[in-house]
């Protein structure tokens, strides 16, 4: 007898330590991950409470956050002490789902745990959001602006910027995804009102050629509304990637406008008529020892979009950080070559959803 619970007890600790083995230790993730993706359970843990104190830590006085920060990693007096110092400057943003994640994140850890001083950080990133939107309905990428002259101050679609912004108010708004925070019902009204002026902007942005609407650029002149220029190889163009985000943000939209349907059509067209088919990217190892990508023939291959069309001949250009165009990938250096996505099948999500959002009109 003693040596069938010996027995079980060793099977105990065994499989005890391969239960934990196969969970993620989120120290070792990044904070995109420990933020979307750890088990739904996790965020009712004491380490997600731990985390979500970091969080709120990291929240500018002014309600949004900074970005490409591990906010999940333990921090030292110092550091604490540095957050709290910078506070009041000019870091809070939009670019690489800053902001809309950390208050995704605060959301789920208050559902299972409660807890009033994350529900308060939450309505000040949502204060935020309404505040930085402009008049025209767009967002820019930083808020507030920190350079009048930088090109952040622009309509943000870079990286899906904006769509990720429009995406968190219209989960505000139908009530279901952030149900218990409990929001007062004028951040309903407020979200919804916010969400239909992005819609705005996104029609009034959607670059027309020959009187036909097409695709959008990545950002937009915050005034005028046309194609600008973000960074050096980040030419006005017609965007593979970023409108694809556009588009089936406007596929989402219940009982869709005319306008909205008319612009939906012009993208799914624009993406159908620009694919790339029989090829797909290849990382390799140049005769240096570096990384790099280059363009394979493949006809079993799916369909690939170029990051940036030129406007006025509509074929893939790309740019080293000179800013002259190439029309092949080829052309430009190792560095830009391995350091940008020029490629991009986002739009294959477009195209499989366009028969389902069809059917529902």
């Amino acid at each position: 007898m003693k040596n069938i619970s010996y027995l079980f007890c060793v099977f105990l600790l065994i499989f005890g330590m391969e239960v934990r083995a196969e969970e993620p230790d989120y120290l070792e993730l990044s904070w995109k991950e420990v933020a979307r993706k750890m088990p739904d359970e996790w965020y009712g843990s004491v380490d997600a409470a731990k985390v979500a104190e970091n969080v709120i830590k990291y929240q500018k006085d002014v309600g949004g956050w900074p970005k490409n920060l591990a906010m999940h990693q333990a921090l030292s007096r110092r550091a604490k002490s540095l957050i709290k110092a910078s506070a009041k400057d000019y870091g809070a943003t939009i670019d690489n789902e800053a902001t809309t994640l950390e208050m995704r994140f605060l959301a789920r850890v208050y559902a299972l745990q409660g807890g009033e001083e994350l529900r308060r950080s939450f309505i000040k990133g949502l204060d935020y959001l309404l505040e930085a939107q402009y008049d025209n309905g767009g967002w820019p990428q930083f808020y507030p602006v920190r350079n009048q002259k930088h090109y952040s101050v622009h309509i943000t679609y870079n990286d899906n910027a904006m769509v990720n912004v429009m995406n968190l108010l219209k989960d505000v708004y139908e009530g279901k995804e952030f149900a218990a925070l409990q929001l007062p019902s004028n951040y309903m009204e407020q979200a919804r009102a916010s969400f239909d002026k992005g819609v705005e902007a996104i029609l009034a942005t959607q670059i027309v050629v020959n009187g036909e609407p097409t695709v959008w650029c990545a950002q937009h002149h915050r005034e005028t509304m046309l194609p600008v220029q973000a960074r050096a190889y980040e030419l006005p163009s017609f965007s593979g990637s970023e409108s694809a985000g556009i588009t089936l943000l406007l596929m989402d939209i219940d009982k869709p406008s005319d306008k909205v349907i008319a612009a939906v059509e012009a993208a799914v067209s624009w993406f159908e008529t620009n694919k790339i088919e029989g090829f797909r990217v290849d990382w390799f190892m140049d005769e240096n020892g570096e990384m790099d990508r280059k363009l394979v023939a493949d006809p079993d291959s799916g369909p690939l979009w170029a990051r940036f069309y030129d406007l006025d001949n509509g074929k893939p250009f790309f740019c080293d950080r000179d800013g002259v165009k190439k029309w092949s990938m080829e052309e430009i250096s190792q560095e830009r070559r391995g350091g940008y996505a020029w490629y991009t099948e986002q739009g294959a999500k477009v195209l499989k959803r366009y028969p389902k959002w069809k059917k529902t009109l």
